[in-house]
């Protein structure tokens, strides 16, 4: 009976040997099973069981295994593949402890250990483990290796913001062109990455093309992390449209890599803002997919959240903004980001005064943005229309108040409420700051001059005078400034102003060696010259005497009008309309020589000519003469029509043609 089961337990491992060697670990396992049952304690067995497993994907299972049979495996024959499950579910805090806890580090142990520590954002062990695997390792693993190192170089100037140093690196695969590309993105050095970008495409397409089995939709697949870090170099360059473009490309191709996916619709996300909402709505969805947070770095999951909150507002919704603010605030604490979303969403509800509550409970909780959340207090305030209190917010930063920006900003603020003391004393305070800490420094010497430029243009003669006497000691050679102040004085103190003029350089040392003839033969001062006045007679006949100086030509006379009479003196008012003339009287009112008009439309002129008493011999007396035929009767005279009451032959006819035309289209009809 034992030699039986010898028998057939030799049957099954050599089955299980050859399924391992085959790749067909799910044979293998049946095997092992069978092997189990024989002896549910074989360690080998259950060694062997949980290799099949995680070859077959199955790490809770595996680690079920692990953890169901702790006395039969022990930790140091199974810390390995316990880390390793750990890893893969994601579990990185406890994978790591599995790691550290082992009693020896194997050069597997610690390959798994740098990529725990890449997971967990540790760069910096991440490098040192790396670095001596690269230095103590001679295997078919040393361009992997070299691949990772690059990509945590990458990560460091990506996220930390370090500068690399040098490896030495030789970007033979497109993987090093790639990380090298990444970091340099991270260093702003734009245009080195693209190139970068470029070849590693090159490079990706000449090793995927050797493979037969690959088609062009694997390639475009493959290259698609190194389109979508193309479109982010566009977009950081400005060049929205080609990386809309590129981006949408990608999404189209539905890559399987949601971190890529996620990554791409965050980018399109930002560049539409608070336009085409309705596709970053649909965009947003794609930053949620199951697994992205475990692809993803902190950071860029964090980014991602505060364009949800961002994209909620520009939709107007409030509840989604202040709820999804709320979140990272409690998340990030000291971060400033999601306390700006809530003091924007406020303001889009016009509750400013509850903004800047907001703002200035969190400066107090949070003095390092302190100075960040005051400046959004004051322009809050601006935009209230409150300038006086802007200022004040603006002056209480103290690390700002002496930096030319803000002693600009609240100089031009003060000047618009006139306020000009005020001004003058923000100027006065840098001034102070400077001549303390870093004294006849370019900027404290600027901040003086524009002090004194400033005093001058409101009146402020003697404190401007002080101002430029201090300029000119630190300088004497300074002519500018000597001048400005001789000008000053002369306005006070005349005196002084002759006194201080003795300090300005003599005319001969002012001189400049300038080639005369040279410079007005140049076209420069040929057009200097025409756009000047005309000369007067004395410099005109110098000019004239100088044989190098071209002679201008005479003008020729204007042709005078025909029938003119240069005798007689030309009217004085002659450019001007008649109606404005001194002689000008109006016109006369005369008779009209037709009656062109009076009569209705269509009269005919026999009537009116026969009516006309112009036209005949003798006009008939208003009254009859006694014995007279001549006049008319009364009924012929009350049977007359008046030439303005005569109606046009066919006028009846021709309104009931048209009436009945209009009957027959219909209402509204052509």
């Amino acid at each position: 009976m034992a030699t039986g089961g010898a028998g057939s337990a030799a049957a099954l491992w050599s089955e299980v040997n050859r399924g391992g060697q085959n790749g067909d670990f799910g044979r293998a396992l049946k095997s092992i099973n069978k092997l189990l049952q024989l002896n549910k304690d074989d360690a080998t067995a259950l060694h062997c069981k949980v290799v099949c497993l995680i070859q077959n994907g199955n790490f809770k299972e595996a680690l079920s295994v692990i953890h169901t049979h702790t006395k039969v495996l022990t930790s140091d024959s199974i810390t390995f593949e316990k880390a390793y499950c750990e890893y893969r579910l994601n579990r990185i805090e406890n994978a790591l402890k599995t790691i550290q806890s082992a009693s020896q580090q194997t050069d597997k142990l610690k390959e798994l250990y740098g990529q725990v520590l890449y997971r967990l954002e540790r760069y910096d062990d991440c490098l040192a483990v790396y670095r001596d695997l690269i230095r103590n390792s001679q295997d078919d693993y040393e361009e992997e290796r070299k691949t990772n190192l690059s990509a945590v170089v990458a990560a460091q100037s990506t996220w930390e913001k370090v500068e690399p140093e040098n490896l030495g690196l030789q970007e033979g695969t497109y993987e090093l062109c790639y990380n090298a590309a990444c970091a340099l993105i991270g260093q702003g050095r734009l245009n080195e990455a693209m190139k970068n970008l470029q070849k590693a495409e090159d490079l990706c397409r000449q090793s995927l093309s050797e493979d037969s089995d690959v088609t062009e939709e694997d390639i475009e697949a493959e290259l698609a992390i190194i389109h979508g870090q193309m479109a982010y170099i566009m977009q950081l360059q400005g060049r929205t449209e080609d990386a809309l473009q590129l981006y949408n490309q990608i999404i189209k191709l539905k890559p399987t890599d949601v971190g890529l996916l996620a990554v791409i619709a965050n980018n399109i996300i930002t560049i539409n803002k608070d336009q085409n909402v309705f596709d970053s709505k649909k965009k947003v969805k794609l930053t949620n997919a199951e697994g992205v947070e475990h692809k993803l770095s902190r950071k860029q999951l964090q980014a991602i959240e505060f364009n949800k909150a961002l994209l909620a507002m520009y939709t107007s919704q409030a509840d989604q903004c202040r709820k999804l603010s709320a979140s990272l605030q409690s998340q990030n604490p000291e971060h400033l980001l999601p306390v700006l979303i809530q003091a924007a969403q406020l303001c889009r509800e016009k509750q400013h005064a509850k903004a800047i509550e907001l703002l200035q409970d969190f400066a107090e909780q949070s003095p390092a943005n302190a100075a960040e959340i005051k400046l959004t207090m004051a322009q809050l305030k601006i935009a209230q229309g409150s300038v006086t209190k802007a200022c004040i917010i603006l002056r209480s930063i103290e690390e700002l108040r002496h930096k030319p920006g803000m002693v600009s900003a609240l100089v031009t603020m003060y000047s618009h409420e006139e306020d000009i003391d005020s001004a003058i004393e923000v100027f006065t305070q840098a001034i102070q700051w400077y001549q303390e800490y870093q004294p006849k420094s370019p900027v404290h010497l600027s901040l003086i001059r524009e002090a004194a430029n400033f005093k001058l243009k409101y009146g402020r003669k003697k404190e401007a005078i002080s101002d430029l006497e201090e300029l000119w000691k630190q300088n004497p050679q300074d002519v500018h400034t000597l001048a400005q102040l001789i000008s000053a004085y002369s306005l006070v103190d005349p005196e002084k102003a002759k006194v201080f003029s003795k300090h300005l350089p003599s005319s001969d040392t002012m001189s400049l060696k300038v080639d005369v003839e040279a410079l007005e033969n140049s076209p420069g001062a040929t057009y200097v010259r025409k756009k000047g006045g005309k000369l007067t007679g004395e410099n005109q006949q110098k000019e004239q005497g100088q044989g190098d100086v071209k002679k201008k030509k005479k003008k020729k006379k204007g042709k005078l009008p025909k029938n003119c009479d240069p005798k007689v003196t030309p009217d004085p008012e002659r450019w001007l309309p008649m109606r404005e003339r001194s002689y000008y009287r109006g016109r006369k009112k005369g008779k009209k020589k037709d009656q062109i008009g009076k009569g209705t439309q269509g009269a005919t002129t026999a009537a009116t000519s026969e009516l006309d008493a112009s036209k005949t011999a003798s006009s008939p007396p208003t009254s009859p003469r006694p014995g007279s035929t001549a006049a008319p009767s009364s009924a012929a005279t009350s049977n007359m029509i008046p030439p303005r009451h005569q109606k046009p032959a066919g006028a009846a006819a021709t309104k009931k043609k048209q009436q009945q035309k209009k009957k027959k289209g219909g209402k509204g009809g052509w």
